[in-house]
């Protein structure tokens, strides 16, 4: 949308495409006569630095997206950036910083200088002393009407930009003294690049998950309040649903100059906007974050954003339209500069997370209750129930075909429904050592106990090594199963919803089948065959071992 001289025009089509046109309020195009207008579009297209090219049929930015938009709205309006760069040569220069909130440039004008200024709105407005009429002449300027427009569009979630130019101006002026004062009004230029669903759903996802979302903004505060409100930053908003204004409340940072430390900390982790922020406030914003014990992610795609990138406990770049500076200081870069994409990461590093414990948790009762049975055989006076060659056996093969398939389980369902881990809660819980220790008492007494009920019926300790053995093997391959999930039973999960767990279990049998049947296993692991009865006192042990677990599991769910 455009202001100018008290009209309002509407700019149609999307994208960076340049099919469309500027439409006046009576619908009728705009035409070359409404001087304002081409007067305000014109110093948009000249004060910039944005590149649109065309790649493959599609229309693609060189440059910051927004300086870009202005490019495409005075393409709309029949402007040629070649001709117009042409007859109105850029001679110099102030980029936009922070600080200042705009950026002017120097042209040559025939023989003389013209100064165009583009910037926030209340910035520009400080430095113009009239406005531009519809037929090109120098009026008053009003600039609480200017301002009561610019909060309308802003309401709306558009991104305003205030454009001034001054006319004869020396070709050796500095421009940045030339902006300070005296400019000319010519109007406003609004545009939106309208939240995606996918934007809104994931910051659902995040608020479900316990992870605060926060929009740091150099946007006017309605602008950032009125996007906050659509994307569901609000106090109260829930999950697909946009809260109201007045619900999303948003802190400027002219508001964050006046706190200090202590009162910062208080106010950041309530409010979840903040507009018209600079750099140096950002990196305030993140050590603000971390002192009240939050880890902070932090984005960014400018070389201002840097700093606080650096601090940040995980610095995100942009990939597509960030600065090489803002890569280096990041810890990752965001290759589709999708918020949806942090969501995603999110959900996959629980999940991640979550397999790793699951592994943790089923490989330490193999190792403790190998370590129990030999003590067990020591301070009993008893031979060892498995020798080193056997015990190297059941590592191996073990995490092989077995522990690994846990790497391949999907993601429990309501994973983002969970609070956020804390940093210093230990990697296991009093739950999962319990059922470590449930599992190393259960391999203990089995594998013990055969070996010696073995020893007893036949004195062949080939034999009752290779029971002990079994047993270590059948109990792991059964909790493997306990193990996809410390609180659902495998039923509820699914038998098949990570099918390498059944066809790890299949291949590990297998192999203990030739590790018990084959004659040159006895050779190398002095192994023996057993007996069908034997195996089912294996596969008791087995089954005693999952039922104890899920039993555990179901009392754990009632205390909850």
């Amino acid at each position: 949308e455009i202001h100018c001289a008290g009209r309002d025009y509407r700019v149609t089509g999307t994208g960076y495409a340049p099919a469309g046109e500027v439409l006046a309020d009576s619908g009728v195009p705009a035409s070359g006569a409404d001087a304002a207008l081409e007067s305000c579009l014109r110093a948009g297209l000249l004060c910039n630095d944005a590149r649109i090219v065309e790649q493959d049929g599609r229309f693609a930015v060189e440059g910051d997206p927004t300086e870009a938009a202005l490019l495409v709205a005075a393409a709309k309006f029949g402007l040629d950036r070649t001709r117009e760069n042409r007859h109105f040569p850029r001679l110099a220069e102030q980029p936009f910083e922070s600080q200042l909130q705009y950026m002017a440039t120097l042209h040559r004008m025939g023989g003389e200088g013209l100064v165009c200024l583009k910037g926030a709105v209340e910035t520009v407005l400080a430095v113009c002393g009239s406005a531009l009429d519809a037929e090109g002449r120098d009026a008053p300027l009003d600039a609480e009407a200017v301002t009561r427009v610019q909060n309308d569009m802003a309401g709306r979630g558009l991104r305003v930009l205030a454009l001034a130019c001054k006319l004869s101006v020396p070709l050796d002026a500095d421009v940045r003294a030339q902006a300070a004062s005296g400019m000319v009004f010519l109007g406003l230029q609004g545009m939106i690049d309208p939240p995606r669903q996918e934007a809104r759903d994931a910051v659902a996802a995040c608020r479900r998950a316990g992870v605060a979302v926060k929009m740091i903004t150099g946007d006017h505060v309605v602008t950032a309040r009125a996007i906050g409100a659509q994307i569901g930053l609000g106090a109260g908003s829930e999950a697909g649903v946009a809260c109201g204004e007045d619900d999303c409340p948003a802190v400027t940072g002219r508001e964050l100059e006046a706190l200090g430390d202590r009162e910062l900390m208080e106010l950041v982790p309530r409010v979840h906007v903040f507009a018209r922020v600079s750099p140096e406030q950002k990196l305030r914003l993140v050590m603000a974050l971390q002192a009240t014990g939050e880890i902070c992610a932090m984005t960014g795609d400018g070389v201002n954003d840097a700093p606080a990138l650096k601090q940040a406990d995980i610095g995100i770049a942009m990939g597509v339209g960030g600065t090489e500076a803002a890569k280096e200081a990041a810890d990752m870069v965001l290759t589709d500069d999708n918020f949806a994409t942090i969501e995603a990461a999110v959900e996959e590093g629980r999940g991640v997370f979550d397999n790793l414990v699951k592994f943790i948790a089923w490989t330490l009762p193999t190792n403790a209750g190998e370590g129990l049975v030999i003590l067990a055989a020591i301070l009993f006076g008893a031979v060892l129930p498995i020798l080193p060659v056997q015990i190297l056996w059941i590592n191996m093969t073990t995490a092989g075909f077995l522990g690994i398939m846990l790497a391949f389980e999907p993601k429990e369902p309501g994973i983002m429904d969970r609070p956020p881990r804390r940093p210093d809660r230990p990697l296991l819980d009093a739950v999962v050592w319990r059922r470590i220790l449930l599992v190393s008492g259960v391999l203990l007494v089995s594998a013990f106990g055969l070996f010696e009920l073995e020893m007893v019926e036949t004195g062949n300790v080939a034999r009752a090594r290779t029971l002990a053995v079994n047993v270590f093997v059948m109990v792991e391959a059964l909790y493997l199963f306990n193990a996809r999930s410390f609180t659902r039973s495998p039923l509820a999960l699914g038998l098949f919803t990570n099918p390498w767990v059944p066809v790890g279990v299949a291949c590990m049998l297998l192999g203990q089948l030739v590790y018990t049947y084959a004659p040159f296993m006895h050779a190398l692991f002095g192994s023996a065959p057993i007996g069908v009865l034997d195996w089912l006192k294996v596969l008791g042990c087995g089954v005693a071992a999952f039922l104890l677990v899920e039993l555990d599991k179901r009392r754990t769910a009632v205390r909850a």
